[in-house]
Formats: structure tokens, sequence, C-alpha cells
């Protein structure tokens, strides 16, 4: 019958007369020798291996069970792919994975070595030529000595049945009863995670982690090289002795393992990882990643086509390709040290192929009947991997039948107890609970990091700002446009911040499209300020990475509208770190955007995007938008030093009209330049995050103007125009769209009584919707009214005037509105 081969208590009963069937060796085999003549694991290595799988298979039947009575929330399991357990067995605890949703026996085995091998995260120096073969496993590439164990040897000596196992399955039950005392989560989502196992949590079922992953193997790298310069202080590398400053979490000579799907190949997020990896290999940068593609032929129901996988994985340029059946648990373990071996000695990236098969399906919910046959069923049981191993056991002499039944019984009787007790646990109560990991503000430490930074820079750090600035600092320059006083800002920053690396398309040797990096390749160096290649994505990736290994990244999207392909690495991968992690990982990061509207002679939407909601709509994110020169330095000040001590994300979007310009209200009026602050007046003009800025003009008492970016610049020319004619106007520049000054909106507003929001942006969707909503929530009860852009993309030439804000609609908004 088809249930036979689907349903958690047949596949139980398969498992059980598998084992039963077994017939006994001749001899018995001591554990401690090799488990057959030629293998490169002892028969007790494989049965830690073993029973790591089985933990991962009673914890899937568990999760069945448990949401069987409506207790459970996940049922996405890793039946079928416990191979994986030998991947964990051949890698470092030390080294950084991001684990695939089906990876639970590697999240098993990695916790039995952690514990058997309770040794900081950061390791004993080393390099790729004398390396510690401390938790990996001999290969053909290196060669272990007695007197250093691999990593599954140290599961032997912590192992004892389950016990070794015991933390990692409540930490995997305690995720699918969405327990508020699950480590790494808390009960937000099921993941594995968990910073003492060095487990970065992934939520997406489709890949997005992968550029991450490729971030982190380029700052691994980065750190390493710092590292084998002597710049290490205690057991890590020191990375940067300004605000932020922190030891690199991992050995300089740890590889990046990243595990994933094999329906996942085709996801652009996977192609944009893969080529990335492989172009940086190709220009001779060196990215130490294992990727694990997990393939059991099926995306849910689309299957892949015979061969595509291989084929796909074995096509891409700049990464080796290895292959092992998860079936045969000596062959992986040998390709997978294989494979760790060569990446860890030659810094370059690789991917292996474990095939695996699909138990269960695809979830609880999953009716495979309505896709596969019952042969093709049957076939997939016929591969389980877990009585593979059993079998290999068997077949040596290590144990009988019977003994692995009763391992087996023992570990599904401590699943099941873990399981009821994990049931009692309490749940995060309320909205508060949920949304506290999410993105911490502490303004007082943000303040005081610009504060110290201001020290550094008058002080200790005076001769080398000197130096940077070619003996010319900023203040002394004049006035400055927009765009100057940002690349005096990030000048700023990289003196202060060691750790903070400048990168994006066109960023180093041009210095940007708009010229806004220029010269800063050359202050600080092509390891600090490089060129990317072209994809979006991939820059947000190699920051998401780059955080999390210890670095400040600045990324650059080069418009506004190029973000919009790659916002699931904001949204999904950058925002929820911290969420899903409380606090233990962090990718802290400003991401630099050229955006909005209003270029002269240059437009079409594609350079005149003026589409934010997508990024509003992502909690946690900040979003600045500065619009003045003397306005642009601080804002960005704010958002590093945010950025280093809350791990913040910030988006830093840049009115590319406003890059330039110099005059206000007349042609060489030179009233939209601003002179750079000296050190000793950023504390002064300290800009918090979410704090507005208000221009007063006139008498400032009838009417409110609210607004950002141009909108500010066009909303003073209108209210010039309106103080002939006797209106006094007060003009609230935002600044921070995320989150929004609402008590500056609020205090504003009331003031007059009347409000005219001018949002450059869109009417649906567009930022003046969350202005007029906050008045609301707030219970004003004066009057206002919106003047926006037309719902349309903008177009080429002249013909944007007709969908974009103007200062004359500005005007005739406020008339209208004073008339009432």
């Amino acid at each position: 019958m088809l249930s036979d081969v689907t349903t958690p208590q047949d596949l139980d009963d398969r498992f059980r007369e598998t084992l039963a069937a077994l017939p006994a060796a001749e001899r018995r085999r001591d554990p401690a020798d090799p488990v057959t003549d030629d293998a490169p694991l002892t028969g007790a290595q494989v049965l830690d291996l073993f029973d790591a799988q089985v933990t991962s298979r009673q914890l899937d039947l568990a999760g069945r069970w448990l949401r069987s009575f409506g207790e459970g929330f996940y049922t996405i399991g890793s039946a079928g792919h416990e191979g994986n357990a030998a991947v964990a067995a051949a890698l470092r605890p030390t080294d950084p994975a991001l684990l695939h949703y089906r990876s639970g026996a590697f999240y098993c085995l990695r916790a039995a070595q952690a514990a058997a091998d309770p040794a900081p995260t950061t390791a004993p120096e080393s390099t790729p030529e004398t390396e510690s073969t401390v938790g990996r496993a001999p290969s053909a590439d290196a060669e272990v000595s007695e007197a250093e164990p691999s990593g599954s040897e140290q599961v032997t000596e912590a192992a004892g049945g389950f016990a070794a196992y015991a933390d990692a399955a409540r930490d995997v039950l305690r995720g699918m009863v969405a327990s508020s005392l699950e480590p790494i989560a808390g009960g937000r989502h099921k993941v594995f995670g968990r910073a003492e196992l060095a487990i970065v949590p992934t939520t997406s079922t489709i890949a997005s982690h992968l550029p991450r992953a490729v971030g982190m193997g380029l700052a691994v790298e980065r750190l390493r090289r710092l590292d084998s310069a002597g710049r290490r202080t205690g057991a890590g590398v020191r990375v940067g002795s300004g605000a932020g400053a922190t030891h690199a979490p991992w050995p300089p000579d740890a590889i990046v393992v990243c595990s994933f799907g094999d329906a996942s190949v085709n996801h652009a997020s996977a192609t944009a990882a893969f080529n990335t990896a492989g172009w940086y290999d190709h220009a001779g940068l060196r990215i130490p990643v294992l990727f694990v593609c997990e393939d059991n032929g099926l995306g849910i129901s689309v299957r892949s086509p015979e061969g595509w996988v291989e084929a796909t994985l074995r096509a891409k340029p700049g990464i080796r390709y290895f292959s092992a059946d998860g079936a045969d648990p000596v062959r992986t373990y040998e390709v997978a040290a294989e494979a760790a071996a060569w990446v860890r000695r030659n810094r370059r990236p690789a991917v292996l192929h474990l095939r695996t098969v699909r138990l269960m399906g695809h979830a609880g919910a999953d009716a495979e009947s309505a896709y596969r046959s019952p042969a093709e069923l049957a076939e997939d049981l016929d591969g389980d991997p877990v009585a593979a191993t059993a079998r290999l056991l068997v077949d040596a002499g290590v144990a009988t039948g019977e003994e692995l039944l009763a391992r087996y019984d023992e570990t599904g009787w401590q699943v099941r107890r873990l399981a009821e007790e994990v049931l009692g646990e309490p749940k995060l109560a309320s909205a508060a609970d949920v949304v506290s990991a999410l993105a911490p503000r502490r303004p007082v430490r943000v303040a005081r990091a610009v504060a110290d930074a201001a020290a550094r820079a008058s002080g200790p750090g005076a001769g080398a700002r000197a130096e940077a600035f070619g003996g010319k600092p900023p203040e002394l320059a004049g006035p400055m446009t927009l765009a100057q006083s940002i690349n005096a800002a990030l000048a700023d920053g990289m003196l202060d911040h060691p750790q903070m690396a400048i990168f994006g398309e066109d960023v180093a040797a041009k210095g940007g499209v708009y010229g806004v990096t220029k010269g800063l390749r050359d202050r600080f160096g092509a390891a600090r300020v490089f060129d990317t290649l072209l994809d979006e994505t991939s820059v947000l990736g190699l920051g998401l990475g780059a955080g999390l290994a210890g670095m400040l990244p600045v990324p650059e999207i080069q418009y506004l509208a190029y973000l919009h392909n790659a916002e699931d690495q904001l949204r999904g991968e950058a925002a929820t770190m911290r969420f899903f992690s409380q606090g233990a990982f962090r990718n802290p990061m400003v991401v630099r955007v050229a955006g909005l509207a209003y270029q002269e002679g240059f437009g079409g939407h594609f350079h005149n995007d003026n589409s934010v909601a997508v990024l509003r709509d992502v909690p946690g994110l900040v979003i600045a938008v500065p619009a003045r020169p003397d306005d642009a330095a601080p804002m960005l000040r704010t958002c590093l030093a945010s950025a280093a001590v809350d791990g913040s994300v910030c988006v830093f979007l840049e009115p590319i009209a406003l890059y330039h310009t110099r005059d206000l209200y007349a042609e060489g009026d030179g009233e939209w330049l601003a002179g750079y602050p000296e050190p000793g007046g950023w504390v002064a003009g300290h800009v918090p995050i979410g704090r507005a800025r208000v221009y007063r003009v006139g008498s400032a008492d009838d009417l409110t103007i609210i607004t950002f970016g141009n909108g500010v610049r066009m909303s003073l020319r209108a209210a010039a125009v309106l103080a002939e004619e006797g209106v006094g106007t007060r003009v609230v520049d935002l600044r921070w769209l995320a989150p929004l000054p609402v008590a500056d909106i609020i205090r504003e507003s009331s003031a007059t009584g009347r409000v005219l929001v001018v949002d450059e942006t869109r009417r649906s969707g567009g930022v003046g919707e969350g202005v007029i909503a906050a008045l609301v929530d707030a219970g004003y009860v004066g009057a206002a009214r919106r003047v926006a852009g037309v719902d349309s993309f903008v177009p080429l030439g002249p013909a944007a005037r007709h969908v974009l804000v103007s200062a004359e609609a500005i005007t005739d908004g406020a008339r209208t509105l004073l008339a009432r």
C-alpha cells in the first residue's frame, strides 16, 4: 500500500523489520578498529554517526506525533537526509555552518562534536601549511596524527549513546513547539542554530542564505590575512580599535559550510552565490566555502530532471565538484573530508553533491500519492541512510541488529520524553516579547560612540586623520555639496572603524557614478574599498556575511531601482538575523543607495526611482534620507555607530538630484552648501535616529509642511513664496523614514493646526501615508492635506514633471489648505 511507505508509523515499522532481518556477522569486531579493513572510520565512530542519524529520525517522528494533537507547528523533517551527519563529522566544530532545513543529523552531530571539544570558537594560530587537525577528518589531502583526533573521534570520546545528542534534541523539539526557551530563535521559528556550535540560523527554503555564505567566506579569508600580518590579540583576530571593535568569531583557517536543497540550485539567489564565488576565484581572491547540495530529486512535488543538478553544479566555473551517496556513510565521510581539506588548504570554493532520498514527504500535510508512484516511494525507502548505516555496523560485526534496535528504541523513548517536557514550556506571551530581539535601539550608547569617535579624531587619531586628508581636513575645505560631505564622512568613518569596508559596483577605481566615493580607495587601499561584480544580490550577500564575521560593511547599491531584485537579502536575511537568533548573531550594515527622482537631463525610471515602500515595510530597518550637506555627515556617523553598537541594518538613501546642488533660492546663492564640522563639533551636531529637523520661515505659525529628501528644497522655496504673502511656515525634514520621527511630527503639526504633507514618492504606498496615519493615531484634529507623486513610474525627460511633485504644486497645495 502507498501508505506503507509514507506514514511515520510504517516508516518506523519497516525500519524495525530491516534491523530484525539483518544476519549477525560471523565474528565481532572491536569498535576501536576500522569498521572495514580500509575504512577511515572506526566502528565506534560509525556508531556515533548512527546515534546522530537515529536522533534526527526520532525527532522527525516526534514532530509528526506533536502535530497530530495540535501541539507541534513544524513537520518539515530530515528523514532520508541523515547522511549529512557524516559531513558534519568531516568538519571542525568551529567551522561556521548555515544549514538547510533537512540537515537535522548534521546539527545533532555538531552538537556532540562541540560537547567533546569545548574549545572556544577561536582556535590556536595556524596556517594552511601547518593547520591543526582538531575537528577534521583525515583525507587524501592531509594526514592526521594519532595524537590529534578528528571531529568524529571527538564525538566518540563523549558519546555514550543518546546523552551526547540530548541537548540537540531538546533544541529541535523546543523549536517545533515554539517554546520561548528554545536557545536560538526563542520560539519565533524552528531553525537550526546555536552560537556556541558556530551554526548560524537560516529561515529560507530557497537558498537566500547562500550569498551570505559567500560573504562570510570572503570575510573569513580577509580576517585570516589580517591575522597572518600579526594583528592578533588573545585567541582571535582583533578587528578594529574604534567603535564596535570586535574579535573575529572563528579561527583564521576556518571554512564556511552551507547546505541547501537540489531545487534551490535553480533559484536566483543560488545562482548569484555560485557566480560570485566563481567570479572572485577567477579574479584570484579566495572564498573558503563548502556548498553542500542535499539532493533528494524533488522540490516539494516538482522533480529535478535526471542529471540536471549534477550538470549544473559541475558547470559552475571556479567551484570544485565533489559527490557522494548519503546512504554510504563511510564514502560520504571520505569525500566530505577530502572536500573540506581541499577548501581549507586552498581557500577556494567547492560543492559537495550529496545524493539523498526523501522519506515521509515534504511535510506533514504533503500527500505524495498525488505525484509519486508506490514503486518510487518504495525505492526511496530502500535507500534509507539510517538503515544503511545499521547494515554496515551489523555486517562489520560492530553490533547486532538487536543491539542497534535497542539504541533506536532508547533514543525514541528519550526523544518522546523530552517532547513531553517541552510541551509545558512557556510560549512568547506578548507582542513586546516577539519584537524584543528585532532591532534594539540604544541611543545613549550610539551618542557616546559618536563622542568617542570625535575624541579619537581630535586626539590620538589627529595625525592619521591629517595624513588621510592630505594635510587638509574637510572642515578647512570650505562649503561642501551633499556628495562631498558624504565622501568626507565616509573617510572619517574608515579612520574610526578599521573593520569598515566600502564596496559595490564602480565605487573604487571610478569613485562611484556620481563621485561620492572618489579617492577613498587611494587613501585606504583596495582591501577596504573595492569594486564588486554587477549583481545587487551578491553585493548585499557580501555585506551580510562580512557583518556576521565582525566587519562593518558599507555596500553601495548604484540606484534604488536596482535594489528591488535583491530586496530579500534585506528583508529575509539582514533584518531577520537578530530576530531569529535573539541577538546571538547580528549583521551590522550601512547600505548606501543612490535614489529618488529629479535628475535633470538623465532619467527614466531606473535612474529616477521614487519607490521606498518596499524598504519601509521591513521590520527593524533604519532608513535615513539626508537632504542637506550639514545633515549628511552626522546622519552617516549615526548609522555607522548604530551598526557598530547595536548591529543595526541601515539604508542610507541619498537623493541623487541633490548630490551636487549648490543653490537654494537663486542661481549662485550657494545656500544649499554647508561647511563640514570639525571633530569638536560632532557631539553638538549629533543626529539621533528618528529625530526630524525643523526650518522656520517667517512667523512659522500658520502652516506646517512635512517632507524629506528633494521635498525639503522644494518646500523651502515654496515657503519663501508664501512668506511674501504673509504666511509663516515651519518645514519639517523627516530625515528618517524608518523609524518615523512621530513625536516631532505631532509637535510641529499641533503648533499650527494645518499640515501639508509633501511626499515625493507615490500617493499609494508612499511615505505620506505613514505620516497621515501617525497624525490620526495621535488624535490630531487639525486640517491636513497631501501633495504626492502620481502612481506611475518616472518617464524620461520633461514628461517626468507631470508625475512628480513640484515647488509650484506645494505652493498651490498650501494655499488650498490655508483657504479652508
